[in-house]
C-alpha cells in the first residue's frame, strides 16, 4: 500500500506535470472506484488544474474550484501517460485501470488509476473541499507537519492501552502512516510492536518521535524526484524490516520474524525489538521458531 512517502512523491510528480494544464475528460471505467456523484467526474473537463496537495495517503488535486480526491488503498496506483486515445477504454475484467485523466494539448498526456486484484478498494471522490471526504476529515496530525513536535506527540499517546503498532497505524491518530512504514519506525526506534502505548516511559516516547521523523523523512528524500513507475521499487529497496521474513536483520544480523494476521502481517527484529523473544502468531497458534 503507498504510505505517506510514495504519495509526497507522487503528489511532487504530479504538481510538475498537472499544474496549469486542462483537464479534457475524466473517463471512469471501473464505477466501484467512484464514491461521488455530486459534482459528477464530467464536471472535472475544461478546469486548470491548481495545487496538488496530500493529506495523510489521500492525494488531492484541485481543479478550477472541485477537488479530484484519490486514496489508493492496498493494490492501487497511478501511471502517467503519452499519447493517450481520445476513445474511452472499454471495461474489463482483466482490465486493472479504473479511472483516466487525459489532459488537453498536442500530447494527449494524463495519468490512469489502476488497481490489480479481486479485492477493490479504490476509491476517487470529486469534491467542493477535501474535508467533504470522510478519510480525510478524521485525519490526526501529520508526522511531517513542521508544527508536529514532541509535546503533541506525548499527548497523543497519553491513555492509549493499544499496542503502539496499531495506534501508529491508526489515521486518526497520526496521517499516512501504514503497516510497512509503523514496522520501519518500530525497528529503528528498538522497540516491541507488542508495547502498549500508554506504558511508554518519556524516553522510550522521545526515541519513538526521533525514529518516525526519521525514517519518514528519509523515506521521503529516497523517492524525491523519481517518476511514478519507480516509486514502488524504490520503497521495497529501502525497507529494513517490513517485507523481509527470514532475512537477516541489517543492524544485528538475528533473522527477520513475522507475525500473521487475518488480512495482514508485521516483521520485527527479535534482537533489536524484544530483547531476543519471538512474538506469538496467532495464526500459528505457537511461538515462531
Amino acid at each position: 500500500m503507498p504510505e505517506l512517502p510514495e504519495v509526497e512523491a507522487l503528489t511532487a510528480y504530479l504538481s510538475q506535470r498537472l499544474t496549469g494544464r486542462v483537464i479534457a475528460e475524466v473517463q471512469p471505467v471501473a464505477i466501484s472506484a467512484l464514491k461521488t456523484y455530486d459534482p459528477p467526474v464530467t464536471a472535472l473537463a475544461g478546469r486548470t488544474v491548481g495545487p496538488v496537495v496530500r493529506h495523510g495517503k489521500f492525494l488531492d488535486i484541485e481543479a478550477g474550484g472541485l477537488h479530484l480526491v484519490v486514496h489508493l488503498a492496498r493494490a492501487g496506483w497511478l501511471r502517467w501517460k503519452e499519447g493517450l486515445p481520445p476513445l474511452p477504454p472499454r471495461p474489463s475484467a482483466r482490465n486493472p485501470l479504473a479511472l483516466r485523466v487525459r489532459l488537453e494539448g498536442p500530447e494527449a498526456d494524463g495519468f490512469d488509476l489502476t488497481e490489480a486484484g479481486t479485492r477493490k478498494g479504490l476509491a476517487v471522490y470529486v469534491v467542493r473541499e477535501a474535508a467533504e471526504v470522510p478519510g480525510v476529515a478524521r485525519l490526526g496530525p501529520d508526522p511531517l507537519d513542521p508544527g508536529f513536535d514532541l509535546a503533541r506527540f506525548r499527548a497523543l499517546l497519553s491513555g492509549e492501552r493499544r499496542r503502539i503498532k496499531g495506534v501508529l497505524r491508526d489515521q486518526g491518530v497520526l496521517a499516512g502512516v501504514g503497516n510497512a512504514y509503523s514496522d520501519e519506525v518500530l525497528h529503528a526506534a528498538r522497540m516491541s510492536p507488542y508495547k502498549l502505548a500508554a506504558d511508554l516511559s518519556d524516553e522510550e516516547t522521545a526515541r519513538l518521535f526521533e525514529a518516525l521523523g526519521t525514517t519518514l523523512r528519509e523515506a521521503v528524500e529516497r523517492s524525491r524526484g523519481l517518476a511514478a513507475g519507480e516509486l514502488k521499487a524504490e520503497k521495497k529497496l529501502g525497507l529494513r524490516v517490513h517485507g523481509r521474513t527470514g532475512q537477516p536483520c541489517p543492524v544485528c544480523g538475528d533473522t527477520v520474524r513475522e507475525v500473521s494476521f487475518a488480512d495482514s502481517s508485521l516483521q520485527y527484529c527479535p534482537t533489536c525489538q524484544t530483547g531476543g523473544r519471538p512474538l506469538a502468531d496467532r495464526r500459528l497458534s505457537r511461538l515462531l521458531k
